[in-house]
């Protein structure tokens, strides 16, 4: 609105608040991932991990066979030990994403993770299930990789976060923003940090 008319725009709270809001939402992703991580280790889902791969291919069309065939010979029988290792990826993804460390490298490696969550363990989510099967959804792995992609956005979008562990390395070394930044970083010559810089 033009000065003077006593109509000027005044940014809303959400827009004011806009890069702790967001800090908050990579935070809340990474407890999830976290405590999934977590769960590979204690909810015994280990010792049927080969079962669930088998019941993937079978209740999938034939042509995906060969794609769930290679992952239970990956497996064979070190099933406790393909598990664990998910697990722990996933509570190092968790907190890498609660601390703001590493954002670029967490999220790209958070999409790949959860996509192979996606469409090996949870067989595409039943996308390409008979219809037999009688799935009602598409899975929980595809959500996690729209939800990282999204945070990935705002990172792009807002540049370096005052909200996590990656700002203040670069503030020391201005070359960590080429694992932590997607966008141009701020810091080369040291700039005076508002609010309107500042992201998440």
């Amino acid at each position: 609105m033009p000065e003077g008319t006593g109509m000027e725009a005044h940014p809303s709270w959400w827009a004011r608040n806009s890069h702790p809001l967001a800090a908050l939402l990579r935070v809340m992703m990474g407890i999830v991932w976290t405590y999934d991580g977590f769960l590979k280790f204690y909810s015994g889902f280990a010792g049927n991990f080969l079962a669930s791969l088998q019941s993937s291919q079978s209740a999938n069309p034939s042509w995906l066979s060969g794609w769930f065939q290679f992952w239970i010979n990956v497996t064979g029988s070190s099933q406790v030990g393909v598990v664990y290792t998910v697990g722990f990826f996933e509570m190092a993804l968790g907190i890498a994403l609660i601390l703001g460390f590493m954002r670029k490298l967490a999220y790209i490696g958070g999409i790949v993770l959860a996509l192979l969550i996606w469409s090996i363990p949870e067989g595409f989510g039943g996308v390409f299930q008979t219809i037999t099967v009688n799935t009602t959804d598409i899975g929980t792995g595809i959500m996690y990789a729209f939800a990282l992609f999204g945070l990935a956005l705002i990172n792009a979008a807002q540049g370096v976060s005052r909200y996590s562990v990656d700002y203040y390395i670069e503030r020391r070394f201005p070359a960590w923003a080429r694992v932590a930044e997607f966008g141009t970083p701020i810091f080369g010559p040291m700039k005076k940090q508002g609010p309107a810089a500042t992201a998440s």
